[in-house]
């Protein structure tokens, strides 16, 4: 598999020189293309630092952040404009939606806004939807639809595009143990049928154990990585667990 993503020795400073805080140090990891991967670590560790600064939401002090071969950390106005359109899926704890489009429209709304053609847009909402197990709710407006359903259509819409990586900050965070259930199984599928590379920061062990492999990180830098292999995702539930007794964490924060 190609390399999509290189994190080479990025760091992140906050503050200034008489209160200066360090959220990254010296961070460096590869993601392959088609891995799905979570990034778990203790409120503060520098996990959604490290999150926001991939999506160039923050910028790094220091390092390279590189997407198949360009340094992001340089793109500036239009070029940084296009790559966040055409490289980044964003799936938020708080979905996101617009109350006033149906769920169709929702998702539509990345193609709409790059005008692609109305027979296209139809055409790949629906194969979306049948993905994810949205065709029931595709008329329906934000308010009808249950945390979960919502949840799926702002997977779908972070999806259609074909992004290059998909980012996912605690998409679990606002539901219910079913829909959370139902939510990473939808993002496996994604993962498995469209080959769609999956970076979701959660502090939870059992939507991690959903994932391929798992980093930890720890006051900024990566402490430890697991990886699933041909294990069942209980077998790896349970090595997740272990991984987190031994960086001290809380298990109950991580259940």
């Amino acid at each position: 598999m190609s390399t999509v993503l290189q994190i080479q020795g990025i760091e992140k400073y906050y503050g200034n020189k008489m209160n200066l805080t360090k959220a990254i140090d010296n961070i460096s990891f590869d993601v392959s293309e088609g891995e799905f991967v979570a990034i778990m670590g203790a409120s503060g560790s520098g996990k959604t630092t490290l999150l926001n600064c991939i999506s160039t939401i923050d910028k790094v002090t220091s390092g390279k952040i590189i997407v198949d071969g360009v340094d992001i950390t340089r793109l500036k106005g239009d070029k940084l404009n296009t790559f966040r359109r055409d490289c980044l899926g964003f799936i938020f704890q708080e979905y996101n939606l617009l109350d006033t489009l149906t769920s169709y429209e929702n998702i539509a709304l990345p193609l709409s806004i790059n005008n692609v053609k109305v027979k296209e847009i139809d055409k790949r909402v629906k194969e979306i939807s049948s993905v994810l197990g949205l065709d029931d709710v595709l008329e329906k407006y934000t308010y009808q639809m249950s945390g979960g359903q919502k949840q799926r259509v702002a997977a779908a819409r972070a999806l259609i595009t074909n992004p290059r990586i998909i980012l996912a900050d605690e998409p679990t965070g606002a539901l219910d143990s079913k829909s959370a259930r139902h939510l990473l199984e939808s993002m496996v599928e994604m993962n498995k049928t469209r080959k769609a590379t999956i970076l979701m920061v959660t502090h939870d062990a059992f939507s991690a154990s959903y994932a391929s492999r798992v980093l930890f990180i720890k006051d900024g830098q990566v402490f430890n990585e697991i990886r699933k292999g041909e294990q069942t995702r209980k077998e790896f539930f349970d090595r997740i667990i272990d991984a987190v007794s031994l960086m001290g964490g809380n298990l109950a924060d991580a259940l």
